[in-house]
C-alpha cells in the first residue's frame, strides 16, 4: 500500500501543472528575479540574500513539493553565487546560504503534507458524489404521466450530500413521489435519508394507501433513530389525473397554473416521521400543463439581509416556462444570487409537469377521493 501511495505521488507529481501550482511558481520566480536584481544594483558585497529564504515558502503555498524543491535549489544556488562573488566572503551570508536550503527542506514538507491533504479532500468529495448518486438517483426526464426533474443544492461547497432526499417512481398505483428532511447533518442524516429512501422504494409498490406507507415509514424511521430525531415528510401521487399529497411535517408544494402558484397546504397538520404522523390526504385534478413544485426547508430559510427568498412570488416567472430541468436551473441561480453564494442549509428540488392522461385507459382514481368509483 506504502508503495501504491508514492508511486501516486510521483504520478501526480508528473502531471502539468494546475493553474494553482503556476501561480504559485509564478511567484516565486518574480521574489527570486526581483532581490537579484536589488542585489545586482546594490554592488559586490550581499546584503539580501537573506530574502530568498522566502521563495520555497512562497511556491509551497501552491505548488507541489517537487516543484519547491526546485524553487528551493535555485534560491540557494544564486544565493551561494551572491556570496562566492564577494571580494571577502561574509560569515552572516554564509549561514543565511544555509538557513536557504534548510528552509527549502521545511517547506517541501510542508507543501507535500498540503499535497497529501489536498488529495485526501478531493478523494473524499468523490467518494461524497458516488455516495449521492447512490442515495438520490437521477430522475426523468419522463416517469409515467410525467416529466420531472431533481436538483440537489448544497450549502457546503466541498460535500454535495446531506439529509435531503427525493424519489419519484412509477408504480402499479399511478406514479408516486416523496421529498424529506432529515433532522440534522452529516453522516447519521446521510445513513436515516438512505433509510427513508430504501423503505420508500418497497412499500411504493406494496401499499394502495398513501396514508399505509406513511405508517410504514414511521416505523421504520422510529426504529432508526432517537427519540429527538425525526424526517419532515411529503408524499405525492398522480393517478388518473388525480394529485394526492399527504403532508408529515413537510413545506407544502406549489402548485403552478396558469399563471398562478397555489401552496397545497394539509387539510390539517401532521406531525413529522418519527412521531406517529395521523395524516389527511389533499385532492386535487390536474390539467395537462400544471407543474408542482416540491422542495426541502432550505428555500424556504434562504434569505439575504433578514429577507426571506420570495419563493412564491417568483415561481411562476422562474418555473413556468421551458423545460422543467431549465426552470430547476432558473430557481437554483436565483436562489444563489439573492443569498450572494452563501445558503444555510441544503436544499432539495423536484419539479414535476402533468402532460396529460395515459394513453389506452389509466390507473383507477383514489378510493378517498370525493365520488370515485370503487377500483
Amino acid at each position: 500500500m506504502l508503495f501504491g501511495v508514492r508511486m501516486h505521488a510521483f504520478q501526480s507529481g508528473r502531471r502539468p501543472l494546475s493553474p494553482g501550482s503556476r501561480a504559485g511558481l509564478g511567484a516565486a520566480l518574480v521574489l527570486l528575479a526581483l532581490v537579484s536584481a536589488v542585489e545586482i544594483a546594490d554592488g559586490p558585497q550581499a546584503h539580501y540574500i537573506a530574502l530568498f529564504v522566502a521563495a520555497p515558502f512562497l511556491a509551497a503555498a501552491l505548488a507541489p513539493w517537487r516543484v519547491v524543491l526546485g524553487v528551493g535549489a535555485g534560491a540557494t544556488m544564486i544565493g551561494a553565487a551572491f556570496v562566492l562573488a564577494e571580494e571577502r566572503v561574509s560569515l552572516d551570508n554564509a549561514v543565511s546560504v544555509v538557513v536557504i536550503a534548510l528552509a527549502t527542506g521545511i517547506a517541501a514538507a510542508v507543501a507535500a503534507v498540503r499535497q497529501r491533504q489536498a488529495e485526501q479532500i478531493a478523494e473524499l468529495s468523490r467518494l461524497a458524489a458516488v455516495a449521492q448518486q447512490a442515495v438520490l438517483r437521477p430522475l426523468g426526464p419522463q416517469v409515467g404521466t410525467l416529466t420531472v426533474a431533481g436538483r440537489y443544492i448544497s450549502a457546503t461547497a466541498t460535500a454535495d450530500i446531506g439529509g435531503d432526499l427525493y424519489e419519484v417512481i412509477d408504480t402499479p398505483y399511478g406514479v408516486r413521489m416523496i421529498i424529506g428532511d432529515v433532522r440534522g447533518k452529516g453522516l447519521d442524516a446521510v445513513r436515516l435519508a438512505s433509510i427513508v429512501l430504501g423503505s420508500y422504494r418497497h412499500v411504493a409498490f406494496e401499499r394502495a394507501d398513501l396514508r399505509a406507507i406513511v405508517a410504514d415509514l414511521d416505523r421504520a424511521v422510529a426504529r432508526s433513530v432517537g427519540d429527538e430525531d425525526f424526517v419532515t415528510a411529503a408524499l405525492v401521487e398522480e393517478r388518473g389525473g388525480t394529485l394526492t399529497i399527504v403532508n408529515c411535517g413537510h413545506p407544502a408544494p406549489l402548485l403552478l397554473r396558469r399563471g398562478q402558484v397555489i401552496p397545497l397546504e394539509p387539510p390539517a397538520p401532521a406531525p413529522p416521521l418519527g412521531f406517529m404522523p395521523v395524516v389527511r390526504p389533499r385532492v386535487e385534478r390536474l390539467e395537462p400543463g400544471d407543474r408542482l413544485l416540491l422542495f426541502t426547508d432550505g428555500l424556504g430559510e434562504a434569505r439575504r439581509d433578514g429577507e426571506f427568498f420570495p419563493t412564491a412570488d417568483r415561481a411562476w416567472r422562474l418555473l413556468g416556462h421551458g423545460t422543467v430541468g431549465d426552470g430547476l436551473a432558473s430557481l437554483e441561480t436565483a436562489l444563489v444570487e439573492w443569498v450572494h453564494g452563501r445558503l444555510d442549509d441544503d436544499i432539495a428540488l423536484v419539479l414535476m409537469e402533468y402532460t396529460g392522461p395515459r394513453t389506452g385507459g389509466g390507473c383507477p382514481v383514489p378510493s378517498w377521493e370525493l365520488g370515485a368509483a370503487e377500483a
